[in-house]
């Protein structure tokens, strides 16, 4: 089967300057190897789903709430790759650049380094207080930024690797929060309902 292009001739130019000026900006030495390792620390979102179930084994007032927040960010890992395989866009080919990591495979959009990153800032930012959860943040978008000076992503697949992540926690939040399913949830408000009506129809008031 032949690629598939997400983006028309204009828009794609545009990702490959965008993606050219990154690699040209921070190509410095110590900024690819932090890219590199980070790069190596979330595939297949290694780095957040271990650092998840370490803290379900040291907060175990939390543990069922971190366990669920980690399901959430394996969820979103696999979603991207569903959509890598539907998508199929190849790995950026830069002339003068070639890629400085290894991928586990050859498709790009979108990406999943951000997808699971994305997702984990935002689940697990919920456990955390505060100022943890603003350096995992930052520790996500560096994450993300990565999948760029290593050259093995357009910006448009780390952009959309993001919007699925947060798109993720967004229909997991309900369940990490509370353990109920969305469906579970709507159920619960229908029994809620049910339960203030007599059996007439007509809504039952306190004395």
């Amino acid at each position: 089967m032949g690629s598939t292009q997400p983006l028309g001739a204009g828009a794609a130019w545009t990702d490959e300057a965008l993606l050219r000026a990154v690699r040209t900006r921070l190509a410095a030495p110590p900024l690819t190897a932090g890219a590199r390792a980070l790069s190596f620390a979330g595939e297949h979102g290694a780095l957040w789903i271990a650092g998840g179930l370490a803290a379900s084994g040291v907060d175990r007032a939390r543990r069922g709430r971190w366990l669920r927040a980690t399901a959430v960010v394996a969820g979103a890992h696999l979603a991207s790759m569903a959509v890598k395989r539907v998508v199929r866009r190849p790995r950026p080919q830069l002339e003068g650049w070639p890629p400085l990591a290894r991928t586990a495979g050859r498709h790009s959009f979108p990406s999943s380094h951000a997808a699971s990153a994305a997702a984990a800032a935002l689940v697990y930012g919920r456990v955390l207080p505060w100022p943890p959860a603003v350096a995992l943040g930052a520790g996500a978008a560096a994450m993300c930024l990565s999948r760029l000076v290593v050259g093995v992503h357009y910006p448009t697949d780390v952009l959309a690797g993001a919007a699925l992540g947060a798109l993720s926690a967004g229909a997991g939040r309900d369940w990490v929060e509370r353990g109920r399913t969305p469906v579970s949830a709507v159920a619960a408000a229908g029994a809620a309902a049910m339960a203030q009506t007599s059996p007439g129809g007509a809504a039952t008031r306190p004395l």
